[in-house]
């Protein structure tokens, strides 16, 4: 386990030895159930809901670094896929009532890549300012899209009759644009909250 003193995870608790393992197994379902709490906190819109999901990503990656911040959302990811209702909504399983599969699923796909790539910055240093970590958060933001809007196009492609131009355009106008905004404030709410929380701990022993 990764014991990068640049995670907030190992500054709270650090990994000893054969606990290592059993102490990533309590993270990741502590951190899964905070992006499943989060997921809650939505405002419904079509075809993407607005939730807070994105502020627990980033800060779930920026707490637990690359390797332990994106085993936890896949753990999400298939805690919703197997029937928990973690998903907005209380959403759950992979397909709607009406047996078509979710529009969102590509955003899941999404989280993890976003975890993965903030605490990968972060155990690189990139936690050393507000700034900087600002800027991973937006970057860990920003990559979720991709597999995001390549699924929407895809389900608005396949499933409702739209052409490849027409559906990535309503992929960018319905899953993209509205949410920039909102998510470059939680992305600087993440980045703002660490350096609060380190401070809280002390100074760190790494020196």
């Amino acid at each position: 386990m990764n014991m990068n003193a640049n995670l907030l995870a190992s500054r709270i608790w650090p990994a000893t030895g054969e606990a290592s393992l059993s102490r990533a197994a309590i993270l990741a379902v502590l951190g899964s159930l905070f992006v499943a709490l989060a997921a809650q906190i939505s405002v419904p819109m079509f075809p993407v809901p607005m939730t807070m999901q994105t502020l627990a990503v980033l800060a779930v990656g920026g707490a637990y670094g690359m390797r332990l911040g994106a085993g936890t959302l896949a753990l999400y990811a298939i805690e919703g896929a197997v029937g928990l209702p973690v998903f907005a909504n209380f959403q759950a399983g992979l397909f709607l009532p009406t047996g078509e599969i979710f529009a969102t699923g590509g955003f899941i796909i999404g989280f993890i890549l976003a975890a993965g790539l903030v605490g990968y910055l972060v155990e690189k240093g990139w936690g050393s300012s507000v700034v900087k970590l600002s800027c991973a958060m937006l970057l860990g933001a920003a990559i979720l899209y991709i597999p995001g809007l390549v699924w929407l196009a895809t389900w608005l492609g396949l499933l409702k009759g739209m052409d490849a131009t027409a559906a990535m355009s309503v992929a960018l106008t319905s899953g993209l644009l509205p949410f920039i905004p909102g998510d470059i404030v939680k992305a600087v709410l993440a980045a703002l909250a660490f350096p609060a929380a380190f401070s809280m701990l002390g100074p760190s022993n790494k020196h």
